[in-house]
């Protein structure tokens, strides 16, 4: 090693390190932070290992300037500096003794954890060769004993020992191996891709909490698209997303280069290649997930030319299923919801009128409208056809400009319910709420009407009307409003044989 390698070294993670060691213990850093260092990256994380206890841990550094913040089941000790007013993990170094693991019946954890003082018992229990080097800064020493660097630089990923043993102990491990190809464009090792193919069914025994980090550290990785279709070829993805292995020889004719799948993981990949956020990233793997559900011939014939109508629809459903079965956040699944809903939004900016982009603003929200740009852009780079005609992306920008300055919520209409009650005299209840939406119906449509003098003076005509009249005439504004949705894009899809 060298001292370019040290300097590398955060000072927080040098002096942890020293304590230790001042205390009479060895200390490394390990992991996968001595792997990217290695490989001129830099690490997310600092790891530190050592043959002393939790309790030997906690003793050291109450005597200095930090506190505890935890100790895991396994005997991490997370520590902070004591000035820190909050407990953030991510503040933490964490410090886990040397340690020997039993058997694991379940594929997911060890039956047993065992405290070593050895490095060497300790490295032999990770995953990968590449995982497996141990470093002390202060004595500038690497321990590589399973040659480590040797497939770093051969970039390959290999099990550290037998494959079959270190996938039997904890399937999750298959999904990294994927991940870390993913992440840094890596093969691997003929033993590894066998083991991966004959215990791929493990993963069932999996969390789906596990499953969803591991998938995502996937899809937000530079070789995203290279990692899902390696979830696929090696039988994994059946028992993570099967939903996307259905696009698997889907024909599309028309515009489209690709069946489903390709068209698929091509967007995902513009997606990565533009850096998007990880939500857009989900959106553009996920937006034709329900093509092969509505695949129907065109004009009733067997022909090459097919119709997907309603894919979107049948998508987002799809969509919002997957990512609940892998416990994904409530606030992603209804950012991914909506793009895969609407993602066949901006077909034919001819046909495309400013009132309907301004109910469209109003469905997906001010704060997703550019992402549904963007998903668009995914979804055509992945037809396979040339970059978006830079024309049709200026007038789309235009139109949305102007109509996000125009009111798209009861929020955003020049009366509210304070004016109602305290100006005009009206008595607060149900019937405030029906007049406010009836009102923005009619604003969406002509945004001149969003006065305060228009607006209250139609509110007094509809407050003339029945309790029933006037929900009905909300109602029968959303009914007009989605028949005429789904007419336009019905038409659209036809006239783009479903683009």
């Amino acid at each position: 090693m060298n001292q370019e390698f040290k300097s590398k070294i955060p000072d927080n993670t040098l002096w942890t390190v020293q304590q230790l060691k001042t205390a009479g213990f060895e200390a490394y850093i390990v992991g996968g932070c001595v792997r990217d260092v290695l490989l001129g990256r830099a690490p997310s994380d600092w790891d530190v290992t050592t043959n002393a206890t939790p309790e030997q841990i906690i003793e050291v550094f109450e005597k200095t300037d930090r506190r505890v913040v935890y100790e895991n089941n396994f005997g991490t000790v997370a520590i902070v500096n004591k000035d820190l007013e909050h407990d953030d993990p991510s503040y933490a170094i964490e410090i886990t003794p040397y340690r020997t693991e039993g058997t694991y019946t379940d594929n997911r954890r060890p039956d047993e954890v065992t405290f070593s003082t050895d490095i060497h018992e300790d490295l032999k229990r990770r995953d990968f060769t590449i995982n497996a080097m141990a470093y002390d800064p202060t004595s500038d020493t690497l321990i590589d004993d399973f040659d480590g660097q040797s497939d770093l630089q051969e970039r390959i990923i290999r099990t550290v020992g037998d494959a079959n043993e270190r996938f039997t102990e904890d399937a999750l491990r298959i999904m990294r191996a994927v991940r870390f190809s993913a992440q840094l464009g890596f093969v691997w090792d003929s033993a590894t891709v066998s083991a991966i193919r004959d215990h791929a069914e493990r993963l069932t025994n999996i969390s789906a909490e596990r499953i969803r980090d591991e998938l995502i550290k996937i899809i937000d990785a530079p070789f995203a698209m290279d990692g899902v279709i390696s979830l696929h070829k090696l039988g994994l993805l059946a028992h993570i997303l099967p939903e996307l292995e259905e696009g698997i020889d889907c024909d599309q004719g028309g515009a489209h280069m690709y069946d489903v799948w390709i068209h698929n993981v091509k967007s995902l990949e513009h997606a990565t290649n533009k850096n998007y956020p990880l939500h857009i990233k989900i959106a553009a793997l996920l937006h034709d997930v329900g093509k092969p559900r509505t695949r129907r011939a065109a004009n009733g014939r067997g022909t090459k030319e097919w119709t997907f109508y309603g894919h979107e629809v049948v998508g987002a459903k799809m969509t919002r299923d997957i990512m609940k079965r892998l416990k994904f956040s409530k606030d992603m699944i209804e950012q991914v919801e909506k793009l895969v809903r609407y993602h066949m939004f901006f077909s034919d900016p001819d046909a495309i009128t400013l009132s309907a982009v301004r109910r469209m603003v109003k469905n997906v929200g001010q704060d997703l409208i550019w992402d549904l740009m963007d998903l668009r852009t995914c979804d055509r780079i992945g037809t396979g056809r040339p970059k978006e005609k830079p024309y049709r992306l200026r007038k789309y920008h235009a139109m949305i400009e102007e109509v996000m300055r125009d009111p798209i919520s009861v929020g955003m209409l020049n009366i509210n319910g304070d004016i109602m009650v305290g100006e005009m005299g009206l008595h607060p209840g149900p019937k405030m709420g029906w007049v406010l939406h009836a009102l923005l119906e009619e604003v969406l449509e002509d945004p001149t009407l969003n006065t305060r003098e228009y607006l209250e003076k139609r509110t007094r005509e509809l407050w003339e009307l029945t309790d029933d009249e006037v929900k009905k005439l909300g109602q029968a504004g959303k009914e007009k409003k989605d028949e005429e949705e789904f007419r336009e894009i019905k038409k659209l899809h036809r006239k783009h044989k479903v683009d």
